[in-house]
């Protein structure tokens, strides 16, 4: 694969380069590294030394970049790839790190959604916790579960809180005030259905 450039990172990461191979592949080396390597833009680098690479330079780095991202807090699995490629890792070493600390479940989606569910369920909505997962990368049979298997929390009794912290009253609302409290409600996540049943009930 031939080097098409070496650019020194920016910032805090100045002691590093990001090195540019044909066909998309980029490498973020110290750039005692490269010197190391012997790696120069216009040159060359084997299959075998990009293998080598890997193996024993940036798979390594992104197993340990994994653990320290993990130490601060519980992930996803989509997130905690996102924030290795951001750290500018190959998809290859991604994907190894990934695997790795999902062998000792380090990262488990299936944890993270109950967990998820168990502490946000009182303030939220299922429709709403739903949305929150998935837009986490959590798959929607995984959501569904932890949802299924967590949730016990009542609705009902929620929308009727948010309507007293709103001091809203079905007696005085007007139809401005009913449209204004029921996009409120339905911003939350709770289902039309139950909206208009509560505040008819008021």
């Amino acid at each position: 694969m031939t080097i098409l450039s070496i650019k020194e990172l920016p910032g805090k990461r100045a002691h590093k380069s990001k090195v540019q191979l044909q066909g998309g592949v980029d490498l973020c080396l110290y750039n005692k590294e490269i010197r190391r390597l012997g790696l120069v833009e216009d040159g060359e680098i084997s299959e075998a030394m990009y293998q080598e690479i890997l193996a024993t330079i940036l798979i390594p780095r992104a197993k340990r970049r994994a653990m320290h991202l993990l130490e601060k807090q519980d992930r996803t699995k989509a997130n905690l790839t996102r924030k290795l490629k951001e750290s500018g890792y190959p998809d290859e070493a991604v994907d190894e790190a990934v695997a790795y600390v999902e062998s000792y479940h380090y990262i488990d989606d299936d944890r993270y959604a109950r967990n998820y569910v168990r502490y946000h369920q009182e303030g939220k909505s299922k429709r709403k916790i739903f949305e929150d997962l998935f837009k986490k990368g959590i798959a929607k049979d995984t959501i569904n579960h932890a949802i299924e298997e967590e949730y016990f929390a009542s609705e009902d009794d929620m929308i009727l809180e948010l309507i007293e912290k709103k001091h809203y009253d079905v007696e005085t609302a007007d139809i401005k005030e009913k449209a204004k409290m029921y996009r409120f409600l339905l911003g939350r996540g709770f289902r039309s259905n139950d909206i208009d049943r509560i505040l008819s009930k008021r």
